[in-house]
């Protein structure tokens, strides 16, 4: 069984798809060759960011409110206590990019060697209101 010690680290995403559980169809959650990382401390603690790959590129001038709200919809973090409980781990949010996401995230996940896979939970897509199941890959660095 995995124990909260085989998670200490920080582990690099490699992927992140979605499937819409209407019709089964198969997407990249943030795009293709998202950038994301997620660090699990021996204190309990964790932290998670991801962003899109191809984001508005850096500029001299005032951000526009569409260009704000575009960067938001483009990147997510927040940070949490966790907990293992069988083959889920428990991210207790405390803050978060999106306020309706501080509330306890149950995921199902799995170790394979290097390899952290975390899926199997359904959930709302915030950017379509699809109901989703997402699948996150990881490479530990």
């Amino acid at each position: 069984m995995t124990q909260a010690n085989d998670l200490i680290g920080t582990w690099r995403m490699t992927s992140w798809t979605r499937q819409a559980l209407k019709t089964g169809q198969v997407s990249d959650a943030m795009g293709p060759n998202p950038i994301g990382y997620i660090a699990y401390h021996a204190d309990g603690r964790m932290m998670a960011t991801v962003f899109r790959n191809d984001r508005l590129s850096a500029h001299d001038d005032l951000w526009t409110s569409d260009q704000k709200a575009q960067l938001f919809d483009t990147m997510l973090a927040y940070v949490a206590r966790y907990s293992i409980e069988d083959d889920q781990v428990i991210h207790h949010v405390e803050r978060a990019w999106n306020p309706n996401w501080q509330i306890d995230l149950s995921r199902p996940f799995s170790l394979r060697g290097e390899t952290l896979t975390i899926s199997g939970a359904p959930g709302i897509d915030p950017s379509t209101g699809e109901e989703v199941i997402y699948r996150m890959e990881f490479i530990k660095l």
